[in-house]
């Protein structure tokens, strides 16, 4: 039976390559997972240990920001005697914080999260280990910075020049004293790093003499948890003292579990195209059970047993996917290679090193390919095993029985109806438990169409004959092909199903929440401009000072975050300047008035007040962040809003109680609107500074639904994986129905058909099987879509589902063009058959 299953392969090897195509793209997209999820974390974990290397003890301080009186980091005293204790060569004070060189046209070089500023620290020998100078030197005066090599690169900056560069406070201008090449993670995450002064850097970052972190450096053979344990008294508790290796071995950790949450989104995507695949792959096998019915008979009749012809039948499967496993696994390798390139060439900078191919991706290449095929091939082996003897005599094919199609379809309605009702609930529940009954409705819902699909194939494609009809003959004969055999028909379109059921949904809920924030953003701001730091750190009081000088600038005020507890319970509370506010947000008023915030009293958004049964004139004792007690006196309550908190005072209320304001956003509204002058002299007030972000509506709109629009075009490139398989599956299905209808084919060229017609029937054959699995994709994707968009509702005030028609209406162009193309191959051999020798095929 082994000779027989391996004589099978080799026989109908035209017929198995579009299952060896959809094991091996399934098994590459796990492989490939694997491989480039490893390389990655031996990459990080390698940089990570580098980084360390020269580190015995690592001692972070974290100053206590709301305590004014607290210290603000480790002193240049404690840095003393850290490196007095015995077995210390070396305790180098290190401060940080944001800073950003721009280009030669002013733009922020980075993405404003990955630009970093340190102090240069040279040692006894006048240089900083964890810096290696290409050109020049590290900073020893005020005026002076330095840059590292790929900076320097993108800036076009040499050793001389004049650089511009952005903190936190205004823009400073210093001379380029030397360029390096480093291991930082900043750098290596396509950021900067510049290099300050040490007294400067402390000016910047912290306070002058202090340091955010100190790293001792060991003699050769000192035990590094002896240090630890004599420098910990030093530190006290004002400080984290731990070894490097320590630190090493936990960013390895944190490696590990970040590049876990890409490893699951990757291998969730792969096993959405082995799923497909399994479709491609039992119908393959079935229609070859099909097609042998007489040859399995004979066999039977010989003395073949049903567990040989089973075993036979899965022999086979098992070849066709050791074969597809094990060029999948190669081709999954390049696959991480280019997956390493594409993120290099976003500006993701991957550490350098070699692909990292182990046995486990190997394994579950082979485990996986296997399997998946075996399983596919299960049931039409089972089938073949019940071929009787007596089939040897007759050239008819096997039928499903009635009695198994009314199981079959019983069973589909049964879980079609469980898992419409388990995404109807999840959608009346809402929030993540909401969305996890969906999950698992989905999967039955998506299950149970796929069982009824046969059924629903003849009444769907019943609704396209008219349209056939006006193709003559070949459209008559195309519309009725396309039914003749329900279960081949639904297996080919549940491919393409379950492909447009996950982009339908997926485009449903990006237009929904496209669309809410689309309106949040057009409906709630007033204001021309909106600026904000590109490193999403808060702007400080100089920068809203400077705002305020702008000329034309006819209201601005900001949107300071910061907090009070009332009652025990903390509230995050909206600075913002009382009678411009108005005029840059649009905050509808409910009860009582805005203006009452010049006097200082509080305003509370409608869901807290009817929750705490807040009211205008309630007075509310509560505690400020400086811990210093009062009361405010609710003035107004408005609708909530995305852009302000739950409470809003007036930003001098706030400033009495916080040293340090923290200001995300600051806006402004300019007479006469938006213009490029406008903007120009909103840039010009903040000394055109490149950290500073100045948007327009049109850049707001993009600021917050541009995320949506990333990650669905991410979702679109990992889908297409199981497209290209279920395109795959029309292709087969097609050659497969050529083959069996060779004498069909014959007779009608003998008739009359000639080969354009013949082409022509095939073609609108895989177009209308392939507009019917869109059509069911798009049904069961845009219900999925509209019951996740309803677990949101709460938390869009301005929900409201949105259905994409255009791309609905791309899609189906799409499957329409996906039945075209894979008609080409199919519809060419069945034009080019022999009329005599397929007449006399059986």
């Amino acid at each position: 039976m082994l000779r027989t299953a391996l004589r099978n392969v080799l026989a109908h090897k035209a017929r198995l390559l579009m299952t060896v195509l959809a094991v091996m793209l399934g098994v590459a997209f796990v492989s490939g997972t694997l491989v480039f999820t490893d390389t990655l974390s031996q990459a990080f974990r390698s940089q990570s240990a580098k980084s360390y290397d020269d580190i015995a003890v690592a001692v972070s301080a974290a100053p206590n920001q709301n305590d004014p009186n607290a210290t603000p980091g480790l002193s240049e005293e404690t840095r003393r005697k850290i490196e007095a204790l015995d077995g210390v060569t070396e305790a180098t004070g290190r401060v940080h914080g944001f800073a950003g060189v721009p280009d030669k046209d002013g733009k922020l070089i980075g993405a404003g999260w990955s630009n970093k500023g340190t102090n240069f620290a040279p040692g006894k020998d006048g240089k900083d280990s964890a810096y290696a100078f290409v050109s020049g030197a590290g900073p020893v005066e005020d005026d002076q910075i330095a840059l590292d090599k790929e900076t320097a690169d993108k800036g076009g900056y040499k050793v001389g020049d004049k650089v511009r560069v952005a903190t936190n406070g205004p823009v400073e201008t210093y001379t380029l004293a030397g360029v390096f090449t480093t291991e930082d993670g900043a750098v290596n995450a396509g950021g900067s790093l510049v290099l300050f002064d040490t007294d400067v850097a402390q000016k910047l970052f912290l306070q002058p003499g202090h340091f955010m972190d100190v790293n001792v450096s060991a003699e050769p053979g000192a035990d590094a948890d002896r240090i630890l344990a004599a420098v910990k008294p030093v530190v006290g508790d004002q400080a984290d003292a731990r070894t490097g290796q320590e630190l090493a071995d936990q960013q390895a950790k944190d490696i590990e579990a970040g590049l876990g949450a890409l490893n699951q989104m990757l291998l969730g995507f792969a096993a959405i195209a082995l799923f497909v695949g399994v479709f491609l792959i039992s119908n393959t096998f079935t229609m070859l059970v099909a097609q042998r019915t007489k040859e399995l008979a004979l066999m039977r009749a010989v003395g073949a047993s049903r567990k040989q012809i089973t075993r036979s039948v899965l022999a086979e499967a098992g070849l066709v996917g050791l074969v597809a496993s094990l060029v999948g696994f190669g081709l999954g390798i390049g696959l991480a290679a280019a997956l390493r390139g594409a993120m290099n060439a976003f500006g993701l900078k991957v550490p350098a090193g070699d692909l990292v191919i182990g046995t486990t991706p190997l394994v579950s290449a082979l485990a996986v390919g296997v399997l998946v095929t075996m399983l596919a091939a299960f049931l039409p082996g089972r089938r073949a095993a019940k071929i009787p003897p007596v089939a040897a005599m007759s050239s008819v094919h096997a039928v499903a029985t009635t009695k198994s199609l009314v199981v079959r379809n019983t069973i589909g309605a049964i879980v079609t109806a469980l898992g419409v009702g388990a995404i109807a609930f999840g959608a009346s529940q809402g929030g993540e438990d909401g969305r996890m009954m969906i999950a698992g409705g989905a999967f039955l819902a998506l299950i149970g169409v796929i069982v009824l699909i046969p059924l629903l194939s003849r009444p769907v494609i019943a609704l396209a004959r008219p349209v056939l009809k006006a193709f003559g003959v070949a459209g008559t004969l195309a519309g009725q092909n396309a039914v003749r055999n329900p279960r081949r028909t639904g297996a080919t379109a549940s491919a393409l199903a379950i492909g447009l059921t996950l982009v339908t949904g997926l485009s449903v809920l990006g237009a929904t929440v496209g669309s809410a924030v689309d309106r949040m953003t057009t409906d709630q701001i007033k204001a021309d401009y909106m600026i904000t730091m590109a490193s999403g750190e808060g702007l400080n009081q100089a920068a809203l000072d400077a705002v305020k000088k702008t000329p034309g600038a006819t209201a601005v005020s900001p949107q300071q975050a910061g907090w009070v507890q009332v009652k025990g319970d903390f509230k995050s509370v909206s600075g913002v300047t009382p009678g411009d506010v108005e005029k840059v947000l649009n905050l509808h008023v409910v009860n009582g008035s805005l203006g009452t915030l010049a006097e200082g009293r509080v305003a509370v958004d409608d869901k807290t007040a009817e929750k705490r049964g807040w009211k205008v004139g309630t007075t509310l004792p509560v505690e400020f962040a400086d811990k210093k007690k009062g009361e405010l006196t609710v003035g107004a309550v408005y609708e909530a809003s995305e852009f302000v908190s739950p409470l809003v005072l007036d930003v001098k209320v706030l400033n009495a109680h916080d040293p340090k304001p923290y200001i995300p956003q600051i806006f402004v509204k300019m007479d006469g609107g938006p213009s490029a002058a406008a903007e120009k002299a909103v840039m010009k007030a903040l000394g055109d500074n490149p950290a500073m972000t100045v948007m327009d509506k049109k850049d707001m709109r993009d600021a917050f639904g541009g995320v949506i629009n990333m990650m669905l075009n991410i979702m679109y490139g990992l889908l297409a994986m199981a497209l290209i398989i279920a395109v795959l599956g029309v292709v087969n299905t097609l050659a497969m129905s050529v083959f069996e209808r060779q004498q069909e084919i014959g007779m009608l060229r003998a008739i009359g058909l000639d080969r354009r017609r013949v082409k022509r029937m095939v073609r609108l054959e895989a177009v209308v099987i392939s507009l019917f699995g869109a059509v069911v994709g798009i049904a069961l994707g845009s219900f999925l879509g509209w019951a996740i968009g309803e677990t949101l509702r709460n938390s869009l005030p301005d929900y409201a589902l949105v259905l994409p028609w255009g791309r609905i209406g791309i899609f189906l162009l799409l499957a329409g063009l996906v039945g075209v193309l894979a008609a080409m191959w199919p519809a060419r051999s069945a034009a080019k058959l022999n009329m005599l020798a397929a007449i006399k095929a059986e």
